[in-house]
């Protein structure tokens, strides 16, 4: 910086040191409190190209693990439905069960026998309207058709694909009229059915352990997820995000500059008028 003689009043050389230092702090100062003001650190390009592209990258990322953070949730729910009708079908079951146990006596007569086969036509009834209405947006869920795959990460390569290709209708799991209902006229045709209901049991567990182990899946998914949106919104904030002590501390120092560089080119601008005094 050049420095001035103050007996020439044509450049008056202070003045404009002075000048461009108070330019130089208020433009910093307005950075400052831009920063204090939006909590930002990067607010245009300019402020930092490279780490404005990384953290919009940063973003980016944040937002698509954000969604399928979402998707692994939904996908939680799908199967929480669909295991809350293959819960209510087993429950079903196990009431058939007794049901044809009883029937697998000697000692009933066809009164009782016609009284249970009513009860399990009505059970088996109420196990096809909780395949009917087990459904998430209309797609079934326990009816043998559910196959779907779940977008769970930022790659086209990160999906998970769930499919419950068994049906749970009664007549799949073959505890329909003609496979157990009608036969519990007789002690031994009670207990011929009573082998299918068995079977129909342990097809439904079978089903329901298939769901718990996706939903032990989906779980660890979700925390990989929620570590992996954390950690990246973390680096971004590293980045993107303004040290708001270290500002308002820079800001306070820039008010003080800006008021003793005002100070200063008023006090420049008054020197030159000392020439004066030579022509008294």
């Amino acid at each position: 910086m050049a420095i001035g003689d103050s007996t020439r009043i044509n450049t008056n050389i202070a003045a404009f040191n002075a000048l461009h230092s108070l330019k130089f702090i208020n433009r910093n100062l307005e950075i400052s409190q831009l920063k204090l003001a939006t909590g930002l650190r990067i607010n245009e390009v300019a402020d930092d190209p490279a780490g404005f592209v990384i953290s919009r990258r940063l973003g980016a990322r944040s937002r698509g693990l954000s969604v399928a953070y979402d998707n692994v949730g939904t996908a939680k729910n799908v199967l929480a439905i669909a295991e809350g009708g293959l819960l209510n079908i087993s429950d079903i079951l196990i009431t058939i069960k007794e049901k044809v146990t009883s029937a697998a006596s000697d000692t009933l007569g066809s009164a009782e026998r016609n009284a249970i086969k009513t009860e399990i036509d009505q059970l088996t009834s109420e196990i096809d309207d909780i395949v009917e209405e087990t459904t998430f947006n209309n797609i079934s869920l326990i009816d043998g058709t559910y196959s779907v795959s779940y977008q769970t990460g930022e790659g086209t390569t990160n999906t998970l694909h769930f499919a419950i290709t068994q049906s749970a209708s009664s007549s799949s799991l073959q505890v329909d009229s003609s496979n157990v209902s009608s036969k519990v006229f007789t002690a031994t045709g009670a207990s011929a059915a009573l082998a299918k209901v068995n079977t129909a049991i342990e097809t439904v567990s079978d089903m329901l352990q298939n769901i718990g182990a996706s939903v032990s899946r989906l779980t660890v998914k979700e925390a990989t997820l929620s570590i992996a949106i954390t950690n990246t919104d973390a680096t971004k904030s590293r980045i993107l995000d303004a040290d708001i002590a270290m500002e308002q501390l820079k800001s306070t120092r820039l008010q003080i500059l800006q008021q003793t560089a005002t100070a200063q080119l008023a006090q420049a601008n008054v020197v030159p008028q000392n020439v004066l005094a030579l022509f008294r």
